[in-house]
């Protein structure tokens, strides 16, 4: 069994891309008109720097991993199981059927636009710690407003909070002996700090309605398949709430998946799901 993985933020790089914008013009200009800009020109030449803002990466990864997506389904490829890192779950909903191309499009430009506008906040990657190591080192200094974030591997946890307490956090996750890392954000992505952001999208998305998924998508929210019902609360709660990719990649091990394929830019969602199948044993669970 196969499980495609969508890569999230961090993924972008200039030159993305190319061939897929070359292959489906159509889509591309439908991009265009939504944006009011030429994806081509931000995800290949990137000429105004703009690529790693966080309202222009949600976007530029979503047409990228779409079109990425196109492809490999039209060479005659098929998915057993979806999974999208953060925003990378709009494509895994998109590659199920929930939504046309423009649709997700639509609701990824409102979330990028939200997300950013939610300022003074940081990220920091834990390394060589496991989850509950991390929870503790949080709680035993007192930091109880840095949430964990995305529990990316069974040694890998992202943090988020204000950006005053994720400098703070450093020096005791570092006498842990843990490798610690600030992301280059800007702002508290899955974490309390979000919750505006989160309200105002469940506002923007009551225009939508979804179609039954074709093939299951694991969700970053729960680590368990979207049910059909659920699809809008999920993305709204999905903005401040940790995605739980180790254990989505541990629930479809456990339904059966041995080869786990990453379509969209770079190799990092099949990366981590490398160190989870090395580091964790499925999970086996009755839905």
């Amino acid at each position: 069994m196969i499980g495609v993985l969508f890569p999230g933020q961090g993924a972008q790089f200039k030159g993305m891309g190319a061939e897929e914008f070359a292959r489906h013009p159509e889509l591309v200009e439908q991009a265009n008109e939504i944006l009011g800009y030429s994806i081509e020109e931000l995800c290949t030449n990137d000429p105004d720097g703009k690529l790693g803002q966080t309202q222009y990466t949600q976007v530029a990864l979503y047409v990228v991993n779409a079109l990425q997506y196109l492809t490999w389904h039209a060479d005659g490829n098929r998915a057993d199981y979806l999974a999208g890192h953060s925003v990378g779950e709009y494509d895994a909903l998109f590659a199920a059927g929930a939504f046309d191309f423009s649709t997700g499009l639509e609701l990824v430009k409102r979330r990028g636009e939200l997300m950013s506008s939610v300022g003074g906040g940081g990220m920091a990657a834990v390394m060589s710690l496991s989850e509950d190591q991390v929870r503790n080192v949080l709680t035993k200094n007192g930091l109880e407003a840095v949430d964990v974030a995305n529990l990316n591997t069974p040694q890998q946890t992202v943090i988020s909070g204000r950006r005053e307490d994720i400098d703070a956090a450093e020096e005791h996750f570092t006498q842990e002996g843990a490798w610690y890392v600030k992301l280059n954000v800007s702002g508290p992505f899955h974490s309390r700090y979000m919750s505006d952001a989160a309200k105002e999208f469940g506002e923007y998305i009551t225009q939508y309605s979804f179609k039954p998924l074709q093939v299951p998508v694991i969700s970053n929210l729960k680590a368990r398949p979207y049910s059909d019902e659920e699809i809008a609360q999920t993305l709204i709660d999905q903005i401040c709430s940790p995605v739980k990719w180790s254990e989505s990649v541990r629930y479809m091990m456990g339904k059966g998946v041995e080869t786990f394929t990453q379509v969209g830019p770079g190799r990092v969602a099949k990366d981590m799901a490398n160190q989870i199948t090395r580091l964790a044993e499925p999970l086996v669970v009755g839905d």
